[in-house]
């Protein structure tokens, strides 16, 4: 949890304070690892004094979290729309050479993977914050809940339609499809970036959907190789 501050938590200096450390570490994550950052480093980018930064977090890993976490939840508003009106990812597209994009949401999820790749390489990546990875798991899984898309098994709880804010795993039911999607997004996004992005955003749409549509509809598919 982030510490708390003298100041009220809606002061505009705690909040400009804040963005300011968040942002020097997400500047400083697109450099280099996660694992070789400092709260020195951090503070100097930042221009504010270790002081200042132990009244707000712990340690990089917490200040990590921190950061991610808005990106993370505008990232998951838009990645579990599965619609199975948009389930045909073999049609021509009108362009040749730019295969048509089956579900611009989930493209945008990819896309933005790739505009900070050096980030969420860090963050998720072997070298990369635990606390992180689960804070995505747990996010993801909440909202994938939430959607009211995946298909119930016996003993899945009925969807909480409440938007998810938080990340604490005992709010979450225990609901195996959402637990599944979680991981496999996470999953393949993890390993698209260590393997340096070798597809287009699109393209992974493309291989990915048919998986995802999959369970949200209880039929077989197979993704596009």
């Amino acid at each position: 949890m982030t510490k708390s501050s003298s100041a009220q938590p809606g002061d505009r200096r705690v909040r400009r304070t804040r963005a300011a450390l968040q942002r020097a570490l997400i500047d400083l994550v697109e450099e280099r690892d996660l694992s070789q950052i400092s709260v020195a480093d951090v503070v100097d980018r930042a221009e504010v004094n270790r002081s200042t930064f132990y009244a707000h977090y712990q340690d990089v890993h917490e200040l990590a979290e921190a950061a991610c976490t808005s990106m993370i939840d505008d990232l998951i508003g838009v990645v579990l729309t599965i619609d199975p009106s948009r389930a045909n990812p073999s049609a021509p597209a009108e362009n040749p050479g730019d295969p048509e994009d089956p579900d611009p949401p989930l493209t945008a999820f990819f896309t933005h993977f790739a505009e900070h790749a050096g980030l969420y390489r860090s963050l998720l990546g072997p070298t990369g914050s635990a606390r992180v990875i689960e804070h995505v798991r747990l996010r993801t899984m909440a909202a994938a809940h939430t959607s009211g898309q995946l298909p119930a098994t016996d003993d899945t709880p009925a969807p909480d339609t409440a938007a998810p804010d938080t990340a604490d795993a005992s709010v979450i039911p225990h609901d195996v499809p959402a637990a599944f999607v979680a991981g496999a997004l996470i999953g393949v996004a993890t390993d698209w970036l260590q393997r340096g992005c070798p597809r287009t955003p699109t393209e992974m749409t493309i291989a990915t959907k048919p998986l995802l549509l999959a369970l949200a509809t209880g039929t077989d598919a197979q993704a596009t190789s």
